[in-house]
């Protein structure tokens, strides 16, 4: 489940970009102040960002110029209501990957968010396969040897995260940032709760668990070669 922040000081909008994204699936952030933007770029990791270029406190492309300058290489889709040629030439110059002028539909902001998700970096696709375990994003749904599995909305967040990034380690920590909220009152333990019950429905009994315990380090998504 891609983790997305939006940046919008125009509250009823970001609303409606929240709602939209959050019914599509994604994990999605807001803040409506430029400054408070820049703070979550500085401690929080996202899959995807957009930004307002009019902003409160920091412009947007200001953000963007320095969220580049300390190598940020996260996506990032502008939102304006400025369509003069120079002024996209400058946001894009800046480091932005693309550009949406206001007012826009929501069906357009879709296929942007899928095509910046799926570039290098981001890479998500509609579907992911991983042995005999396949995952479908659109539609929210697991299956195991073709046995449709229900996880709970967590629960399939982690198993989504884990499967695009098959056998790296991750710490507690790490797991957390990406997965849960940030600035989230999870622990460790529900990190470690949540695994478990990932395990429980979809582990074969008398092989090992597709997500392994490094101990000291983390956990890893086992994702042998076929």
């Amino acid at each position: 489940m891609p983790k997305i922040l939006i940046v919008e000081d125009d509250l009823g909008l970001a609303k409606m970009l929240r709602d939209w994204l959050t019914f599509e699936h994604h994990q999605v952030e807001h803040v409506a102040d430029g400054k408070e933007g820049l703070e979550k770029l500085k401690f929080y990791k996202y899959d995807l960002i957009i930004l307002d270029w009019m902003l409160p406190g920091i412009t947007g492309v200001q953000i963007l110029r320095e969220f580049r300058n300390g190598r940020g290489a996260t996506p990032v889709l502008m939102l304006t209501g400025r369509d003069a040629i120079n002024d996209k030439e400058m946001g894009l110059d800046t480091g932005a990957d693309d550009y949406l002028t206001k007012p826009f539909h929501m069906k357009e902001l879709s296929a942007r968010v899928r095509a910046l998700l799926r570039r290098p970096g981001g890479r998500v696709v509609d579907q992911g396969r991983v042995g005999d375990i396949l995952l479908d994003r659109n539609n929210h749904k697991v299956w195991k040897n073709d046995k449709e599995i229900k996880l709970l909305p967590k629960e399939f967040a982690l198993l989504d995260f884990f499967m695009r990034h098959p056998n790296q380690v991750f710490s507690v920590d790490t797991i957390l940032d990406r997965v849960w909220e940030s600035q989230s009152d999870a622990t460790a333990d529900a990190v470690t709760t949540c695994i478990k019950r990932i395990r429980k429905k979809l582990d074969t009994p008398g092989s090992p668990s597709i997500i392994a315990t490094v101990h000291g380090v983390g956990y890893r998504f086992e994702a042998k070669d076929e």
